[in-house]
């Protein structure tokens, strides 16, 4: 929800409301499913509460991940947020760590809401399409390049990985506010010519990349669950994540890969030199990736889910059937 969203809201809310009202006459869901609260959540809470219709409300991290901070500054969204979350017949998280950001932050109860992961398709054989890059050994990194994803972390632990290592590159796939001034900090490192930035990849390119890279690195300096590293894991990348946040709960370090605080840049290289110059650990967190993926299958994750419409439907008697009000994923 945008500053200009917000100062229209009370204007346009009553016949947006009055829009919904008849659609939801029309389509007559037994279940309206808040995906990522946003504005939509705003408007499927004062729905469901106008209609009697149950409410679900899946957290993706919006609440502390938006690159503005519109939870910091909205008067609105807080709000509604707390009235969606004790309204709701139900409220799920991608990670622990975005519940427990709700249960602090916006007043929902200890225990309320379950943990359901966010998936991957791990039978994925998507086409490849390449990237034109000086080096053959690459370390990998894609997000939004702004600060919390901390790519200028990543830069600095790279600094020390390339002093010892005259062949690898660094790749940082995405684009955003903070992607020139890492540029130009590259530039003053002395590192132009070993780090690539390709701006937003294709998913044909993001293939090729996770299936050529020797590392996968998420050095988010705050990360609600990741979705990216399950990607990773897929593809079979062993994986250095960040402590801080959700990845921890994707990523069980040493096991299916490492994990390191991302403030630590020191402990970043040391833990991507290790998996660079160690092949017996690298092909066993290779092996254990893949694994792991599994148990984020899209199979998986949807029967929790279908488990979840059932408790719902089976407290109102209603037969299954519903709506989804998605927002855009704060990851």
């Amino acid at each position: 929800m945008a500053a200009t969203d917000l100062v229209r809201f009370p204007v346009r809310a009553p016949a947006a409301l009055s829009r919904l009202g008849r659609a939801a006459k029309q389509v007559r869901p037994d279940v309206i499913h808040v995906q990522c609260f946003s504005s939509n959540g705003v408007y499927a809470a004062a729905l469901c509460a106008i209609t009697g219709i149950p409410c679900i409300v899946t957290l993706q991290g919006e609440t502390f991940m938006d690159d503005n901070d519109i939870y910091e500054h909205s008067r609105v969204l807080p709000t509604a947020l707390r009235v969606g979350l004790r309204r709701a017949k139900a409220v799920t998280g991608c990670s622990r760590c975005v519940l427990n950001d709700a249960e602090r932050r916006f007043g929902l109860g200890p225990g309320i809401g379950q943990v359901i992961p966010n998936g991957v398709d791990v039978a994925s054989s998507e086409s490849q399409l390449g990237l034109d890059l000086p080096f053959a050994r690459f370390v990998l990194s894609i997000g939004r390049v702004v600060e919390k994803k901390g790519f200028d972390l990543l830069l600095h632990a790279f600094e020390r990985v390339a002093a010892n290592d005259r062949e690898v590159g660094l790749v940082i796939g995405g684009d955003g506010a903070e992607r020139e001034a890492l540029a130009q900090r590259t530039e003053a490192l002395g590192l132009g010519s070993r780090v690539v930035f390709p701006g937003t990849l294709s998913r044909l390119q993001v293939a090729w990349a996770m299936a050529h890279a020797s590392v996968f690195v998420l050095p988010s300096r705050i990360e609600p669950f990741g979705i990216v590293v399950l990607e990773a894991l897929r593809a079979g990348r062993p994986v250095v994540v960040s402590s801080r946040g959700g990845a921890p709960e994707i990523v069980r370090d040493q096991q299916d890969g490492l994990v390191v605080d991302p403030f630590d840049t020191r402990a970043m290289a040391t833990a991507i030199a290790r998996l660079l110059d160690d092949d017996g650990l690298r092909r066993r967190l290779s092996a254990a990736a893949v694994l792991r993926a599994r148990d984020f299958s899209w199979d998986v994750i949807a029967e929790r889910y279908r488990r979840i419409y059932g408790d719902v439907l089976g407290e109102s008697g209603m037969s299954v059937g519903g709506a989804t009000a998605s927002g855009e994923q704060a990851e």
